[in-house]
């Protein structure tokens, strides 16, 4: 019954005032805002955030406080992002939420994995994490230095030889894809958990090299979703429902689905798509 009326809470559509926005990049901001619900997120769960008279979206969760402060981190990518970014500190937003699973902890040696906004939820593991296992190494990949988000804190909370970016165009660390330091990694060093969470295509390549090096891991997906509650179907992944079932997901349950992870997903009619 109490995990039930959770259920009934978070689901409720609340309204809250946006209390501060911060540009990361020219694409990128952080909202913050108190709720109540979404303070109990953990990392891996997500959101959804209603822009009044445009539409609801999902948004991993960056951060909460005792306090009751939310973040959210919101690259703009299409109508509803736009829309978002114009608002300003004082405008009202609806919330749903924290949906989903989260990741489990694991002791030990942790790499973490992360490709452009997809570190938001590896961050937030990170600050709640980083000094409850035993050695933590952060790779985070984008197209340009603009896009590396976060860079500075990631390398004061990993130190600074366990943070390792990468950039396609050589513009800061290693250019390359985020993926191409991996082998190196784990040939030289047993890892206890991979966390990642990114481009699907990314995430892929990183599930192929903990399968390689038989390390264990957990990828946070993203999919269109509508309902959140696992009803609409919108997130569908071979039998899972990203929503529901996830949207961490383990090595076992991706392998279920590797017709599908990384290489498609579904539009707002239903219809599998090539990513």
């Amino acid at each position: 019954m109490r995990l039930l009326a959770y259920r009934i809470a978070a689901n409720r559509l609340r309204t809250t005032r946006i209390l501060d926005v911060t540009a990361e990049s020219a694409t990128v901001k952080t909202f913050t805002f108190k709720d109540k619900e979404c303070v109990k997120a953990l990392p891996g769960q997500f959101l959804m955030l209603w822009i009044p008279g445009v539409d609801e979206i999902p948004l991993s969760v960056l951060d909460v406080k005792q306090n009751g402060m939310v973040s959210i981190v919101v690259k703009k990518v299409g109508e509803a992002t736009e829309a978002l970014h114009k608002m300003k500190a004082g405008e009202i937003v609806g919330i749903r939420g924290p949906f989903g699973n989260c990741f489990t902890l694991k002791r030990g040696k942790v790499l973490l994995v992360g490709g452009g906004t997809g570190i938001t939820p590896l961050l937030f593991l990170t600050r709640k994490y980083a000094s409850r296992v035993a050695r933590l190494v952060f790779v985070m990949g984008a197209k340009t230095r603009e896009e590396l988000l976060f860079v500075d804190e990631l390398e004061k909370l990993c130190g600074k030889g366990n943070f390792i970016a990468t950039t396609e165009d050589g513009s800061y660390g290693i250019k390359s894809l985020a993926t191409t330091p991996l082998e190196t990694l784990l040939i030289k060093e047993k890892f206890d958990m991979i966390y990642t969470c990114g481009p699907e295509r990314m995430m892929l390549e990183v599930l192929k090299l903990g399968e390689k090096y038989g390390v264990a891991l957990e990828a946070s997906l993203e999919r269109l979703m509508k309902c959140a509650i696992g009803l609409c179907g919108s997130c569908v992944l071979g039998r899972y429902r990203v929503c529901a079932d996830g949207p961490v997901f383990t090595v076992k349950q991706l392998s279920e689905v590797k017709g599908e992870f990384g290489k498609a997903k579904r539009d707002f009619a239903g219809r599998k798509i090539p990513l």
